[in-house]
């Protein structure tokens, strides 16, 4: 299993930025790719964007192309989301998941392990 460790939420204005990371820790050899999700009340955890284990590729969500950025440190175990232009219903909790093999990136339950979450909230 891997561990995964998210920081850097918050509470921010409309049009601010804030910089998420999730770091992994455990079987990390086994990561192929790491992914950030986001749930907001009532609604079913979507996804945000995802990064393979080298940084080769990166993907987002529609809602969140030109906005917001994914990259990794040289370690390869860190992964980070660069958030600007926030709005309010980018506000929800966010997660950091892993999956050992090539998924269909957007399925939360073909990923294998996830963190805690971190609040993000936009206020208007």
């Amino acid at each position: 299993q891997v561990q995964l460790a998210e920081r850097g939420g918050g509470l921010v204005q409309t049009g601010g930025s804030l910089r998420l990371s999730c770091t992994a820790s455990g079987r990390t050899f086994s990561v192929y790719g790491m992914a950030w999700f986001r749930q907001s009340p009532g609604k079913a955890r979507e996804f945000v964007g995802a990064i393979r284990w080298d940084g080769a590729s990166t993907h987002y969500a529609d809602s969140v192309k030109g906005r917001f950025t994914i990259s990794r440190d040289n370690t390869k175990t860190t992964m980070y989301l660069q958030m600007n232009s926030l709005r309010p219903e980018d506000t929800a909790i966010y997660y950091c998941a892993v999956a050992s093999r090539t998924v269909p990136l957007s399925r939360a339950n073909e990923y294998d392990d996830w963190g805690q979450g971190t609040q993000v909230t936009v206020s208007s």
